[in-house]
């Protein structure tokens, strides 16, 4: 087990009113987990993430924790200690209710969770599926700690060039997405990523690279299913290598910088899928590669 030391932040939506009756219910708490809750409270801010510090061998913690998020009450970012261990509590994306592991593949930390949402001729909006932004830590701070290791977490904090060297240095990194829209067809996913990734590849190469695009689009046959609950991994490998996963079964690898730096961009570039989730991937990042 490895334990680092950062804020674990994440937005949520703002909070709803207590009922009579949750108070009533919160009075059934001991003593020393209304003190924390009221220490939490205190260090609330309006519109501001749920910030988690989690050890999972703490039931008091732990229920500490439960009460908070049970209720959406939203706190101020907490300097704690979080081990990177296969039972720390899954961070939830609050739209969907979609779970998703702290820390995946021994290594690669969560630093952001998202929606991606899809309009309908135009007319209604549907969630296609959830997505968590995931980074190997030692990669980040080899790769950015130099540069940046002088700097305090928030003196980065809204530090664009810092996100850019993210997506430029090789680094290994993992979009997963989550379907939650139980009609998704392949072939849909396969047409959204020829629209979305063939306008990044030309964003950054100047020209259409079709045959680089089908490459990666050809990954997505028709015979593989992606009912809701499918998982999709989109893994930056180091030496710049793309691995596409489908519930667990690889569907292809493809070596080029520039397909990683533009899939990367769908999510966290300039003009993301999800703005909250980025900002969440940028503050979480300045906190890791800060001193």
């Amino acid at each position: 087990m490895v334990s680092f030391r950062f804020p674990f932040l994440f937005s949520q939506p703002p909070t709803p009113p207590v009922s009579a009756t949750a108070n009533a219910s919160s009075r059934h708490f001991s003593a020393t987990t209304a003190a924390a809750l009221s220490v939490a409270a205190t260090l609330s801010v309006a519109g501001a993430g749920i910030a988690i510090s989690q050890n999972p061998n703490n039931p008091f913690l732990q229920n500490a924790l439960n009460f908070l998020v049970s209720r959406r009450i939203g706190i101020s970012p907490m300097w704690g200690s979080l081990s990177l261990s296969d039972d720390s509590s899954p961070v939830i994306e609050s739209r969907t209710g979609t779970s998703f592991p702290v820390v995946l593949r021994d290594s690669q930390r969560l630093l952001g969770v998202g929606l991606r949402r899809k309009a309908i001729l135009g007319l209604k909006n549907i969630d296609v599926y959830a997505f968590g932004v995931y980074a190997d830590d030692a990669d980040v701070k080899e790769c950015l700690s130099e540069k940046y290791g002088d700097l305090s977490a928030s003196e980065l904090k809204g530090n664009e060039k810092l996100k850019e060297d993210l997506m430029e240095c090789d680094v290994s990194m993992t979009i997963r997405l989550q379907i939650v829209y139980g009609r998704l067809s392949i072939r849909s996913v396969r047409s959204a990523f020829e629209e979305s990734v063939g306008s990044r590849l030309q964003k950054f190469s100047g020209s259409d690279n079709k045959e680089l695009l089908q490459s990666f689009t050809s990954q997505f046959k028709d015979e593989y299913k992606i009912p809701k609950g499918s998982i999709i991994d989109l893994s930056k490998e180091r030496g710049y290598v793309l691995r596409t996963m489908i519930d667990g079964k690889e569907v292809g690898i493809i070596e080029s910088k520039l397909l990683c730096r533009s899939i990367l961009d769908l999510y966290i570039g300039n003009e993301p899928f999800d703005r909250k989730a980025k900002e969440d991937v940028e503050l979480n990042l300045a906190a890791l590669v800060g001193k």
